[in-house]
């Protein structure tokens, strides 16, 4: 699988998708909390080396979402600049998400992404119109470009877990 940050993205062609790309964000938590239903606990925490465990991606999720929020808001203040991402994924590595009630990781995301989804609804039509500077992309991005950033990263997430179950079983 390709690597998060090797990827290249194309963000032409999204006016009037942002009704559909709301419905992944808001989706996520839900697809999020079915697939690990399916995975038994005793996966959850499984390291590979230089891969996050099962636990440490849905953690992972839910510490991006101060972020994706954070850039939001961030095209409502009129900033030239999105806040930009620590690209060591620091918060991450030093969560100690294996030693934490999965439950509780999915609750948290779910709870974040609710905040996010409403103050993506908030920016309504300007989300085709507003632009700032992505940092680390260095290009152009409107609110729909982020919002469809964010559902691939989810979506990246939960082919990762996906994939690790496939290698445990």
């Amino acid at each position: 699988m390709k690597k998060w940050f090797d990827r290249k993205f194309n963000f032409q062609d999204l006016e009037g998708t942002l009704p559909a790309i709301l419905e992944r964000l808001q989706g996520t938590p839900l697809r999020l909390e079915q697939k690990i239903s399916n995975i038994p606990v005793a996966y959850y925490t499984i390291e590979k080396p230089g891969v996050w465990s099962i636990q440490q991606q849905v953690g992972h999720l839910g510490d991006l979402e101060p972020l994706w929020e954070h850039r939001f808001k961030d095209f409502l203040k009129g900033k030239e600049v999105l806040t930009e991402a620590d690209l060591s994924n620091l918060k991450t590595h030093q969560a100690g998400h294996n030693q934490h009630d999965m439950s509780d990781l999915l609750k948290y995301f779910k709870t974040k992404r609710g905040s996010l989804c409403t103050v993506l609804k908030s920016i309504g039509p300007k989300a085709e119109v507003w632009h700032s500077k992505h940092p680390r992309l260095r290009s152009p991005m409107r609110p729909i470009d982020l919002a469809y950033f964010v559902a691939e990263h989810d979506d990246h997430h939960l082919a990762c877990i996906t994939k690790l179950y496939h290698e445990f079983r």
